[in-house]
């Protein structure tokens, strides 16, 4: 059982808005494989060399091979300890908005409400040529790729390398890390910006960070508390010890 310190519990309980960032890191922990481990390669393939949108122009159906490859593993796991916590601390405070990196909704699987996804998520997909957005059960397939109701090709619902982050998701997570009182990091390496930055932007305008990992990052010395240990042990027993 974590030992949290009293300041920070009082903190919590104070707190008129609470911001949260997680990373691939809580999804590990429900046994998905994240990019940069030994999961992250598929039939010799790197996930950078398939998650771009030149893979995609060059070999759409190699792509998709790999996403509906990716959507199975999502269905073969679920939300964690930590996930649940999540859903339950948002339930339980005044104002908690919850930031994402994560592509596997397990966040709302798990209950939680109006997570912004700053990497959109697996299981949508976009038409390339109307632009609807809508979820994998409405794509018609036809020799290994989906396609739209108006017969535009669709494509995965994520943000790939070389693109920008959604311009809406990205100016609501930092209006969140500017207003809050405290900003909570969870499973990030603390290493892929723009969303590294927003710990710093919540710390600039004066909140406590406080950073939950297994591993120390850039981020740890700038945070107030370093919680080290996995989210789905840390997170159930903090939320309850401060409500």
């Amino acid at each position: 059982m974590h030992n949290f310190d009293a300041k920070l519990l009082a903190l919590l309980r104070g707190a008129s808005r609470v911001a949260i960032l997680t990373g691939a890191g809580i999804s590990a922990e429900s046994g998905l494989p994240t990019f940069r481990g030994p999961g992250g390669w598929w039939r010799n393939y790197r996930a950078e060399d398939l998650a771009t949108p030149e893979a995609f122009e060059r070999d759409p159906r190699l792509v998709w091979e790999w996403y509906r490859h990716r959507r199975a593993q999502v269905q073969q796991h679920l939300p964690n300890a930590g996930h649940s916590a999540l859903a339950e601390m948002q339930r339980r405070a005044g104002h908690l908005t919850l930031v994402t990196q994560c592509v596997d909704r397990y966040h709302q699987q798990a209950g939680a409400r109006g997570v912004i996804e700053l990497h959109g998520n697996l299981i949508e997909s976009r038409c390339l040529q109307c632009g609807a957005q809508t979820e994998g059960a409405t794509e018609i397939w036809r020799d290994g790729l989906p396609y739209c109701a108006c017969g535009g090709l669709r494509r995965p619902a994520v943000v790939w390398f070389g693109e920008s982050l959604p311009g809406a998701a990205l100016q609501q997570a930092f209006r969140a890390a500017e207003e809050c009182d405290i900003f909570f990091s969870i499973g990030t390496s603390a290493l892929v910006y723009p969303a590294a930055h927003l710990p710093h932007l919540a710390r600039d305008a004066g909140a406590a960070i406080v950073e939950i990992n297994p591993e120390k990052t850039p981020l740890t010395p700038q945070a107030h508390w370093f919680l080290q240990g996995r989210a789905g042990e840390i997170l159930p027993g903090l939320v309850q010890a401060f409500s």
